[in-house]
């Protein structure tokens, strides 16, 4: 009785500590919005406001019940299978697991879901869900690999990005379907969001760390990278061989419209669609731990609490954003881009720096970074230069609206800067930059931030423009912070050689011969 007790304090101790840090990631992007609601520039009915602030404090529980349940059942999950079947040493099992695991928490990426409704006028949605996920199941089944076999990343992914855009240019030459290019690359970002980055970051640690080498934390990153990768080539292929004329027309983003079907309705829809995404990895796990994990009981006791408090995190979290942040995205990015453009592109910027605090996975990365490297890269370090990284992508794609060029003029010379610099900084910085894109583009940059673009398109280009230069946004955040992070990386190369430099100055300046004599 006293240990079960002792459990349940910790456990309330834990989900504490996470509902005091998502609470601190909420504050700046709620405050942006009341101050907003103050000027003349947007305009914000009472009831919005208060369904906003209603949606704000969903939010904090949402992200908190699910950090907690990530750290409970995700990531043991992960680690779990990593470990349990390296150690079977059955590299065929390995790799296909791998491949259906891959598959089925991308069909449960909540993320991956708000992207497919938001472009359903042009694409079906459970084709592309199911498009996305083979990409991310096969990219998983190459990562693993990677992983076993020591393969360097940087020499996969530039034949990765070679791939990616050899197809963009194909599909370029497409008349009808070149306009879904920069969706195309957003289904990349959308991918690993809060339940994919635990699950395959930690299943990365546990088949680096059983089979060790050198380098073993180093070679566990990258998963996320790869995995971000495959969705782009998949939709790229699906979009060069649809046919039809493309019709894009913006969804209702009204509050009053969502809020037509009542709070209650939404949460119940979204516990329906979080379900049957969940039940499909739970069944899956089960069905390994039956077969081939066989983990003490205790542990498994653990993941079902874990997969109860992520359930209901997710559905709190995604009612909320479906709710009010959804809306309230598209009536700023409207109102201030009709008020006057620069006061879109600088609330850009600065609601791009805040609002990945309050992305689930970035909380889940940094964690999982600061213990793997043992602090040598620090939580508020990737905090810093993920808050840059995503701000300066928020703004640039503002401006891209604003004078209506191809996303590409971004991406080929932004790949090509962070590709270069993985030849100068440490593995371990380029690993963990690449994977950190993917996870900077989560739940609320699709659900908040794209419907801002939208709403700014919608007003400076009108909504026939909408789907070649609104949608890219996705891909602008996932690209940016490969960037800001290999920057520290050659920061501390930087620093290292400098301390050497002096250090050997400092020799050959002593006033004595250092030379030590022995009698």
């Amino acid at each position: 009785m006293k240990e079960d007790a002792s459990y349940f304090q910790d456990l309330w101790h834990r989900l504490a500590e996470k509902l005091k840090e998502s609470l601190l990631s909420v504050l700046p992007v709620s405050a942006l919005v009341l101050i907003l609601s103050a000027t003349p520039w947007v305009t914000i009915s009472s009831r919005e406001l208060g369904v906003f602030l209603l949606a704000a404090g969903m939010l904090v529980v949402g992200i908190g019940l699910f950090s907690l349940g990530a750290d409970l059942a995700m990531t043991p999950m992960g680690q779990y299978i990593g470990e349990g079947l390296t150690r079977s040493k059955k590299l065929g099992l390995l790799l296909s697991v791998a491949f259906v695991m891959g598959l089925l928490i991308t069909v449960a990426e909540p993320d991956l879901s708000v992207l497919a409704s938001q472009v359903s006028a042009v694409m079906n949605g459970t084709v592309l869900i199911f498009t996305v996920g083979l990409g991310v199941g096969i990219m998983l089944l190459v990562g693993v690999a990677k992983i076993i076999f020591h393969a360097d990343l940087t020499n996969i992914l530039i034949y990765c990005y070679m791939v990616l855009f050899c197809l963009a240019a194909l599909l370029m030459d497409n008349d009808e379907s070149w306009p879904l290019l920069a969706m195309c690359f957003d289904s990349g970002g959308v991918t690993t969001g809060p339940i994919t980055v635990p699950f395959i970051m930690a299943l990365g640690v546990g088949i680096a760390l059983t089979v060790g080498g050198r380098n073993a934390s180093e070679n566990s990153f990258g998963l996320i990278a790869l995995c971000s990768v495959g969705p782009v080539a998949a939709v790229l292929i699906l979009s060069m061989l649809s046919s039809g004329t493309l019709d894009y027309h913006v969804p209702d983003y009204s509050m009053d419209a969502i809020l037509a079907e009542g709070i209650d309705s939404v949460l119940g829809t979204t516990m329906v669609d979080v379900a049957k995404s969940l039940v499909l990895i739970v069944v899956f796990f089960f069905g390994l731990q039956f077969a081939v994990l066989k983990l003490p009981k205790t542990k498994i006791i653990q993941i079902i609490f874990g997969i109860v408090y992520a359930f209901v995190g997710l559905v709190i979290f995604l009612a909320a954003v479906e709710m009010a942040f959804m809306p309230m995205g598209y009536k700023i990015g409207q109102e201030l881009s009709q008020a006057h453009p620069l006061l879109i592109i600088g609330f850009a910027f600065i609601i791009g720096m805040v609002v990945v605090l309050a992305e689930p996975a970035v909380h889940v990365l940094n964690q999982q970074v600061h213990e793997v490297t043992g602090g040598e890269v620090s939580r508020t370090q990737m905090m810093a230069a993920l808050s840059i990284g995503v701000g300066v992508s928020i703004g640039l794609s503002v401006i891209r609206v604003y004078y209506g060029f191809s996303l590409l003029y971004y991406l080929i010379p932004g790949y090509a800067l962070s590709l270069g610099l993985s030849f100068v900084v440490p593995r371990l910085y380029t690993a963990i930059a690449f994977d950190s894109g993917g996870v900077a583009s989560g739940p609320l940059t699709s659900s908040f931030i794209l419907p801002m673009v939208i709403g700014a398109c919608v007003a400076m280009q009108g909504e026939s423009n909408v789907m070649e230069l609104a949608f890219g946004v996705v891909a602008m955040v996932a690209m940016t912070p490969l960037i800001t992070i290999q920057c520290l990386g050659f920061k501390s190369v930087v620093a290292v050689r400098r301390r050497r430099n002096k250090a050997f100055r400092r020799i050959l300046a002593a006033e004595e011969d250092p030379i030590i004599y022995f009698e």
